[in-house]
């Protein structure tokens, strides 16, 4: 069996993304696969998953460093702005109603 007790091994191990740099990683958590009756395609799946419901591949993919063209800049910061604005809008809304019982 195959124990992988942090992220930048499973990462070295399946060489899943090229520009990573295990000291920026901010919590380490342990990820454990077995692979069983020499099943490695199984364990890789699992793996897979098992980073996905972690949270560590959203990490990795927040450190990846890649060019990125000018319209998927705007594209981007397009999205940023009506998150927040969004977002803004709903605090504005949760606060009269907090004020509203208040009263």
């Amino acid at each position: 069996s195959s124990l992988l007790r942090r992220p930048s091994q499973a990462i070295e191990w399946c060489s899943c993304v090229p520009h990573y740099q295990p000291l920026q990683l901010q919590q380490w958590r342990g990820i454990r696969v077995k692979v069983l009756d020499g099943n490695l395609e199984q364990a890789l799946t699992w793996l897979q998953r098992k980073m996905q419901s972690s949270g560590i591949e959203r990490l990795i993919k927040r450190q990846q460093t890649r060019h990125i063209k000018n319209s998927e800049k705007r594209v981007l910061a397009r999205k940023n702005l009506e998150r927040k604005i969004r977002s803004q809008d709903l605090a504005r809304k949760l606060k009269a109603i907090l004020v509203k019982k208040v009263r």
